[in-house]
Protein backbone atom coordinates (compact mmCIF):
# COMPACT_ATOMS: atom_id res chain seq x y z
CA UNK A 1 0.00 0.00 0.00
CA UNK A 2 1.63 3.26 -1.28
CA UNK A 3 -0.34 6.06 -0.21
CA UNK A 4 1.97 8.88 -1.17
CA UNK A 5 1.17 8.52 -4.77
CA UNK A 6 -2.91 8.62 -4.32
CA UNK A 7 -3.93 11.68 -5.16
CA UNK A 8 -6.63 13.26 -7.55
CA UNK A 9 -7.55 17.04 -9.05
CA UNK A 10 -10.14 18.99 -7.45
CA UNK A 11 -12.23 20.15 -10.50
CA UNK A 12 -15.83 21.15 -9.21
CA UNK A 13 -15.59 24.54 -9.75
CA UNK A 14 -13.76 28.10 -7.69
CA UNK A 15 -15.11 29.99 -5.22
CA UNK A 16 -15.13 34.10 -4.86
CA UNK A 17 -16.18 36.22 -2.52
CA UNK A 18 -18.65 38.15 -5.13
CA UNK A 19 -20.28 34.59 -4.73
CA UNK A 20 -20.82 34.49 -1.30
CA UNK A 21 -23.71 35.75 0.51
CA UNK A 22 -23.06 38.36 3.74
CA UNK A 23 -23.96 36.16 6.28
CA UNK A 24 -22.56 32.89 6.66
CA UNK A 25 -25.30 31.08 7.78
CA UNK A 26 -27.58 31.75 4.79
CA UNK A 27 -24.22 30.95 2.88
CA UNK A 28 -24.40 27.60 4.72
CA UNK A 29 -27.80 26.78 4.47
CA UNK A 30 -27.26 27.65 0.43
CA UNK A 31 -24.88 24.76 0.63
CA UNK A 32 -26.34 22.24 2.58
CA UNK A 33 -29.79 22.61 0.61
CA UNK A 34 -26.83 22.00 -2.92
CA UNK A 35 -25.46 18.84 -1.34
CA UNK A 36 -28.83 17.22 -0.07
CA UNK A 37 -30.23 17.95 -3.65
CA UNK A 38 -27.04 15.92 -4.92
CA UNK A 39 -28.11 13.14 -2.48
CA UNK A 40 -24.67 13.89 -0.60
CA UNK A 41 -24.91 10.79 2.24
CA UNK A 42 -24.79 11.48 5.80
CA UNK A 43 -25.03 15.58 4.52
CA UNK A 44 -25.83 16.49 8.14
CA UNK A 45 -22.45 14.44 9.75
CA UNK A 46 -20.09 16.59 10.62
CA UNK A 47 -16.87 16.59 13.40
CA UNK A 48 -17.28 18.02 16.78
CA UNK A 49 -13.54 18.69 18.30
CA UNK A 50 -13.43 19.46 21.84
CA UNK A 51 -10.27 19.88 23.84
CA UNK A 52 -9.48 18.01 27.48
CA UNK A 53 -8.47 19.56 30.43
CA UNK A 54 -4.76 18.32 29.97
CA UNK A 55 -4.93 19.67 26.39
CA UNK A 56 -5.97 16.40 24.26
CA UNK A 57 -7.88 17.36 21.37
CA UNK A 58 -10.71 14.40 21.13
CA UNK A 59 -12.92 14.40 17.62
CA UNK A 60 -16.53 12.55 17.14
CA UNK A 61 -18.98 12.29 14.61
CA UNK A 62 -22.52 14.19 15.31
CA UNK A 63 -25.44 14.93 13.28
CA UNK A 64 -26.57 18.58 12.88
CA UNK A 65 -30.20 18.87 13.74
CA UNK A 66 -31.03 22.51 13.34
CA UNK A 67 -29.41 25.38 12.16
CA UNK A 68 -30.53 28.85 12.44
CA UNK A 69 -28.65 32.58 13.35
CA UNK A 70 -28.39 31.55 16.36
CA UNK A 71 -26.49 28.89 15.77
CA UNK A 72 -25.66 24.91 15.38
CA UNK A 73 -27.13 22.57 17.19
CA UNK A 74 -27.04 18.26 17.91
CA UNK A 75 -27.96 16.48 20.75
CA UNK A 76 -26.38 13.97 23.24
CA UNK A 77 -25.79 12.47 26.41
CA UNK A 78 -24.84 15.09 29.33
CA UNK A 79 -22.71 12.86 30.93
CA UNK A 80 -20.82 11.41 27.71
CA UNK A 81 -16.85 12.60 27.76
CA UNK A 82 -17.56 15.46 24.82
CA UNK A 83 -20.33 16.79 27.58
CA UNK A 84 -17.26 16.78 30.05
CA UNK A 85 -15.22 18.75 27.78
CA UNK A 86 -17.47 21.28 26.68
CA UNK A 87 -18.36 21.67 30.47
CA UNK A 88 -14.42 22.31 30.98
CA UNK A 89 -13.76 24.59 28.06
CA UNK A 90 -16.96 25.27 25.70
CA UNK A 91 -14.99 26.23 22.56
CA UNK A 92 -15.56 23.86 19.72
CA UNK A 93 -14.51 23.18 16.65
CA UNK A 94 -17.26 21.60 13.65
CA UNK A 95 -16.46 20.29 10.50
CA UNK A 96 -18.55 19.26 7.58
CA UNK A 97 -16.32 17.09 4.50
CA UNK A 98 -18.63 16.92 1.23
CA UNK A 99 -15.69 15.50 -0.13
CA UNK A 100 -18.24 14.35 -3.75
CA UNK A 101 -18.41 18.06 -4.42
CA UNK A 102 -14.81 19.00 -2.80
CA UNK A 103 -16.34 21.35 -0.74
CA UNK A 104 -15.82 21.63 3.50
CA UNK A 105 -17.24 23.96 6.27
CA UNK A 106 -15.34 24.47 9.25
CA UNK A 107 -16.64 26.37 12.14
CA UNK A 108 -14.99 27.49 15.47
CA UNK A 109 -17.42 28.29 18.00
CA UNK A 110 -18.87 28.40 21.65
CA UNK A 111 -21.28 25.78 23.10
CA UNK A 112 -24.26 25.94 25.66
CA UNK A 113 -26.99 23.95 26.10
CA UNK A 114 -30.32 24.07 24.88
CA UNK A 115 -33.45 25.06 26.65
CA UNK A 116 -34.89 21.56 28.01
CA UNK A 117 -38.14 22.43 25.80
CA UNK A 118 -35.99 22.32 22.90
CA UNK A 119 -34.40 19.17 23.88
CA UNK A 120 -38.01 17.56 25.02
CA UNK A 121 -39.58 18.48 21.32
CA UNK A 122 -36.31 16.70 19.74
CA UNK A 123 -36.58 14.16 21.54
CA UNK A 124 -39.99 12.97 21.07
CA UNK A 125 -39.70 13.37 17.76
CA UNK A 126 -37.01 10.63 18.03
CA UNK A 127 -38.26 7.03 17.34
CA UNK A 128 -39.11 5.23 20.02
CA UNK A 129 -35.89 2.91 19.79
CA UNK A 130 -33.75 5.62 19.49
CA UNK A 131 -35.10 7.41 22.86
CA UNK A 132 -34.91 4.02 24.48
CA UNK A 133 -31.27 3.93 23.56
CA UNK A 134 -30.68 7.35 24.84
CA UNK A 135 -31.90 5.98 28.24
CA UNK A 136 -29.57 2.56 27.97
CA UNK A 137 -26.70 3.88 27.20
CA UNK A 138 -23.80 5.45 29.73
CA UNK A 139 -22.34 7.24 26.80
CA UNK A 140 -18.74 6.90 26.67
CA UNK A 141 -18.37 4.55 29.69
CA UNK A 142 -16.63 1.39 29.78
CA UNK A 143 -18.87 -1.63 29.69
CA UNK A 144 -18.45 -5.44 29.68
CA UNK A 145 -20.22 -6.90 26.29
CA UNK A 146 -22.79 -5.89 24.31
CA UNK A 147 -24.98 -8.15 25.57
CA UNK A 148 -24.76 -6.21 29.10
CA UNK A 149 -26.12 -3.28 26.59
CA UNK A 150 -28.78 -5.19 24.86
CA UNK A 151 -30.05 -6.02 28.74
CA UNK A 152 -30.34 -2.84 29.45
CA UNK A 153 -32.17 -1.90 26.47
CA UNK A 154 -34.96 -4.59 27.17
CA UNK A 155 -34.92 -3.33 30.84
CA UNK A 156 -35.56 0.21 29.71
CA UNK A 157 -38.06 -0.85 27.06
CA UNK A 158 -40.17 -3.06 29.49
CA UNK A 159 -40.12 -0.08 32.00
CA UNK A 160 -41.60 2.16 29.48
CA UNK A 161 -43.74 -0.31 28.04
CA UNK A 162 -47.14 0.92 29.00
CA UNK A 163 -46.91 4.70 28.33
CA UNK A 164 -44.53 7.53 26.47
CA UNK A 165 -41.00 7.42 26.94
CA UNK A 166 -40.15 10.53 29.06
CA UNK A 167 -36.72 12.58 28.69
CA UNK A 168 -34.12 11.77 30.38
CA UNK A 169 -32.85 14.13 32.54
CA UNK A 170 -28.98 13.52 31.13
CA UNK A 171 -29.93 14.11 27.75
CA UNK A 172 -30.29 17.07 25.93
CA UNK A 173 -29.20 19.61 22.72
CA UNK A 174 -26.24 22.12 22.65
CA UNK A 175 -26.10 24.93 20.35
CA UNK A 176 -22.75 25.98 18.68
CA UNK A 177 -22.58 29.84 18.56
CA UNK A 178 -19.98 30.31 15.36
CA UNK A 179 -17.34 32.98 15.66
CA UNK A 180 -15.84 31.54 12.42
CA UNK A 181 -16.70 29.91 9.42
CA UNK A 182 -14.76 29.01 6.20
CA UNK A 183 -15.65 27.49 3.29
CA UNK A 184 -13.53 25.52 1.42
CA UNK A 185 -13.69 24.79 -2.05
CA UNK A 186 -11.06 22.57 -3.71
CA UNK A 187 -9.04 23.84 -6.80
CA UNK A 188 -6.76 22.70 -9.54
CA UNK A 189 -3.04 22.02 -8.48
CA UNK A 190 -4.03 22.03 -5.15
CA UNK A 191 -5.05 26.08 -5.74
CA UNK A 192 -8.64 25.46 -3.11
CA UNK A 193 -10.73 28.26 -2.51
CA UNK A 194 -10.79 29.19 1.12
CA UNK A 195 -12.83 32.06 2.06
CA UNK A 196 -13.63 32.31 6.10
CA UNK A 197 -16.11 34.68 7.78
CA UNK A 198 -15.21 35.90 11.01
CA UNK A 199 -17.34 37.49 13.50
CA UNK A 200 -17.16 41.83 14.73
CA UNK A 201 -18.91 43.26 17.43
CA UNK A 202 -20.20 46.10 15.69
CA UNK A 203 -22.42 45.70 12.25
CA UNK A 204 -21.39 47.42 9.02
CA UNK A 205 -23.08 49.93 6.98
CA UNK A 206 -24.72 47.13 4.99
CA UNK A 207 -25.97 45.47 8.54
CA UNK A 208 -23.39 42.85 8.55
CA UNK A 209 -21.50 41.89 11.79
CA UNK A 210 -19.34 39.53 10.02
CA UNK A 211 -16.23 40.15 7.88
CA UNK A 212 -14.84 37.64 4.54
CA UNK A 213 -11.25 37.34 3.77
CA UNK A 214 -9.04 34.87 1.85
CA UNK A 215 -7.09 32.13 2.93
CA UNK A 216 -3.98 31.05 1.49
CA UNK A 217 -4.50 27.43 0.45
Amino acid sequence: MDLKDMRREYLSGGLTQEDLQSDPIDQFQQWMREAIDLGIKDVTAMTLATVSTDGQPSQRIVLLKQVDKQGFVFFTNYASKKAGEIAANAKVSLHFPWHNIDRQVKICGQASKVSTAESLKYFLSRPQDSQIAAWASKQSRTISSKALLLQQVAAIRNKFQSGNIPLPDFWGGYRVKPYKIEFWQGGEHRLHDRLEYTRTNTCDAQGSEWTIQRLSP
